[in-house]
């Protein structure tokens, strides 16, 4: 088994742009719990009073699976380790783990410490020999290794062997510029493990791309402790990414990494993580983005539909994914036909043709159905036997100015009609598309009240033809959602307004009937 060291919570808001609260890192170090991640590091105690706070919060918690860990650097220089404040902090936490950091570069030692050779090693074993004494399992993170073993192989050993002197439980090669290739990783790491006589860990940085093939090789050398971050978060260009390596070592090396039944887990675990740190997905991000296992060329599509194997390299649902079709002129019929019976229903040859003549005419000009799965699902719906859509608006005119402490307004009138009923309503935003919203909700809502159910989560406008200036044609896309299940729906035309109104549309007939088909299959 290799034991997954989830460094998010310190080394992953180390991202720009990143920052979470100490309520925040609790409950993202319970779903890296729940998933049997073996460590996972909550901070740097003596650094700032959030981790602090982190600290003496989680020592009400039951951890199920992971130990928690306090991260910090060896004592400073001059100082014993009983007179460092910074490891006073780090004993005070209370964790059974403690990791600290010390220079094994002799790059480092002289120009950024500059402390002697012989004292930096003093530094790495008393420090990791005052908290063995303290009853705590040491890991020790050799900073720059890879850097100082090629700059001087046997000053860096000397560094790893001061810390297993010291007591250290696992001795962590650390790339720290993230500057390191695959093949050397593995060299590098197999001389170690060889002469280490302690487990070995890898922590890499993803500045060259190869953060997460690093971590493999490391451990195809002989490592048996992988620190990463979810997502890849991290300092520049960020960490390995424990949502990669986790399914790569159990699907792929055959080697544990999770809890039983865990990986299947992983996807919306990923998703809750960046939900809780406001950050959004990554679509195309391996294993757990939404288009991990998404198939837009028709070919693909032709093939995955007798044999998934065909384009996909694992079970998307090892992982909680799954697969999904796109739409665009770059289908084919099996495209279609594919999405279709997704839906439920039966899309013939024919059927497949006629719709895919429409979207490829369209995206001609300027549609793009790519994220608009709501749109594609009403030109194949529209089409059904007896179908009829909920509403229709058939008349609107926008009013747009500036109100009262020169706050911009918008006021949209719509006449809907919704079965035999015609409404006329009113709505009032700060723009266009929220009065449009308003408007058409308050149609709905005597009819059908399930339409506040539906909820409309972003909305995005692009020019189409920039060279048309104010003539050019206009793109917005919005995405609507009902509870955890959401879908995106696009409007084309030379005039924003019209445009928002064809992608709104869109959005709330496709959103009600999900809900009228839900309600026939509980029924």
């Amino acid at each position: 088994m290799t034991l997954l060291y989830d460094t998010t919570l310190r080394d992953g808001t180390q991202r720009e742009g990143l920052s979470l609260s100490a309520s925040e890192k609790l409950r993202i170090a319970g779903l890296l719990d729940a998933l049997g991640v073996a460590y996972v590091e909550g901070g740097w105690p003596g650094s700032n009073p959030k981790d602090a706070e982190l600290f003496a919060r989680a020592r009400d918690v039951e951890w199920r699976h992971a130990k928690l860990v306090a991260f910090g650097a060896t004592r400073r220089r001059g100082l014993g380790p009983e007179d460092d404040p910074s490891l006073s902090a780090l004993l005070a936490c209370g964790t059974d783990v403690v990791t600290l950091f010390g220079k094994s570069s002799m790059l480092h030692v002289r120009e950024v410490l500059r402390v002697s050779p012989d004292e930096n090693l003093r530094m790495i074993r008393e420090s990791v020999a005052y908290f063995v004494a303290h009853g705590r399992e040491v890991i020790f993170d050799a900073e720059h290794f890879f850097d100082g073993y090629a700059l001087d192989a046997s000053y860096a050993m000397q560094c790893l062997v001061a810390a297993v002197n010291g007591g250290a439980s696992t001795v962590v090669l650390c790339d720290t510029n993230g500057g390191s290739f695959p093949w050397d990783v593995e060299r590098v790491t197999r001389e170690v493990v060889e002469l280490a006589g302690r487990p070995v860990g890898i922590h890499a940085h993803d500045d060259t791309g190869c953060a997460v093939a690093n971590s493999l090789a490391a451990v195809r050398a002989g490592a048996r402790h992988v620190q990463c971050t979810m997502h890849g978060w991290g300092e520049r260009c960020g960490n390995a990414n424990l949502c990669a390596i986790a399914p790569a070592l159990e699907l792929k090396l055959g080697v544990r990494a999770l809890a039983d039944g865990a990986l299947a887990r992983l996807t919306a675990t990923a998703a809750e993580v960046a939900r809780i740190a406001g950050l959004a997905d990554d679509p195309h991000e391996p294993y757990v983005g939404k288009s991990a296992f998404a198939h837009k060329a028709g070919v693909h599509v032709s093939a995955i539909r007798r044999t998934p194997r065909a384009y996909e390299h694992v079970d998307p649902s090892a992982v909680g994914n799954s697969s999904r079709v796109v739409i665009s002129e770059l289908s084919g019929r099996a495209n279609v036909i594919s999405f279709a019976e997704r839906l439920g229903w039966n899309a013939q040859d024919t059927l497949a043709r006629e719709v895919l003549s429409e979207i490829e005419r369209e995206e001609a000009e300027g549609y793009s159905f790519d994220r608009a799965e709501g749109s594609v699902a009403l030109r194949l719906a529209r089409r059904q036997a007896g179908y009829r859509p909920p509403f229709e608006v058939l008349r609107y005119r926008a009013q747009l100015g500036q109100g009262e402490g020169e706050q911009p307004y918008a006021e949209v009138t719509v006449q809907t009609k919704v079965g035999e009923r015609v409404f006329h309503t009113v709505g009032a935003a700060r723009g266009p598309v929220g009065a449009f919203d308003e408007a058409l909700r308050k149609a709905l809502e005597p009819v059908m009240p399930e339409v506040a159910r539906i909820c409309l989560t972003d909305f995005a406008v692009r020019i189409v033809d920039g060279d048309a200036g104010t003539d050019a044609r206009v793109r917005v896309w919005i995405e609507h959602s009902v509870g955890g299940h959401a879908w995106g729906t696009v409007g084309v035309s030379d005039n924003v307004i019209e445009a928002a109104k064809g992608a709104l549309v869109d959005g709330l007939e496709h959103g009600l009937g999900l809900l009228a088909r839900a309600r026939s299959e509980a029924s």
